[in-house]
């Protein structure tokens, strides 16, 4: 499977809202998967279609320790959500080498497709799931991390970013 180039900030495939997928295809499959293998190569631990250039709602996800337990989804959506709210440190494979806080729910229910069987798929997540899946659903509607941060926390992290691109 080939590892697929990730699209990096400021792309503007970045800032679009996905389209739905109306069919799971052996294409939609294949994609997921290359998705996957790109997303262990870069040691990311979720991505998005829209990241590898695709405007698609796609994700994939797989935060388990050994990396055995992949989730994918097309059109995913949040059903609810808990009041509890947690704070972690996230990063994201389009915005490399830069990391900030981002508060998010603690517990999420998704609905979609499961790409594996073409059936509706419902699920209970926490924990760094629950993050991972918040941060890529935020992608496939054109939210990057930093639009969840602070103004001024989000200046600096665009700055530091810009100088680093800069200095490549």
């Amino acid at each position: 499977m080939p590892v697929l180039p990730v699209l990096l900030y400021p792309h503007p495939l970045l800032r679009r809202r996905a389209r739905d997928i109306d069919e799971i295809t052996d294409d939609t499959r294949r994609l997921a998967a290359n998705m996957r293998e790109t997303m262990l190569n870069e040691s990311g631990v979720g991505l998005a279609a829209p990241q590898v250039g695709e405007s698609l709602r796609l994700l994939v996800a797989d935060v388990s320790p050994n990396r055995d337990t992949p989730v994918a989804l097309a059109n995913p959506v949040i059903t609810a959500h808990s009041r509890e709210e947690k704070e972690t440190e996230e990063g994201c494979l389009s915005v490399p080498d830069m990391r900030e806080v981002v508060r998010r729910a603690a517990n999420v229910k998704v609905r979609g497709i499961n790409v594996a069987n073409g059936e509706e798929l419902q699920m209970e997540c926490d924990g760094m799931l629950a993050v991972c899946i918040q941060h890529e659903i935020d992608h496939l509607n054109g939210v990057l991390f930093f639009d969840r941060i602070s103004r001024l926390k989000r200046e600096r992290l665009l700055a530091k970013y810009k100088k680093a691109r800069e200095a490549k």
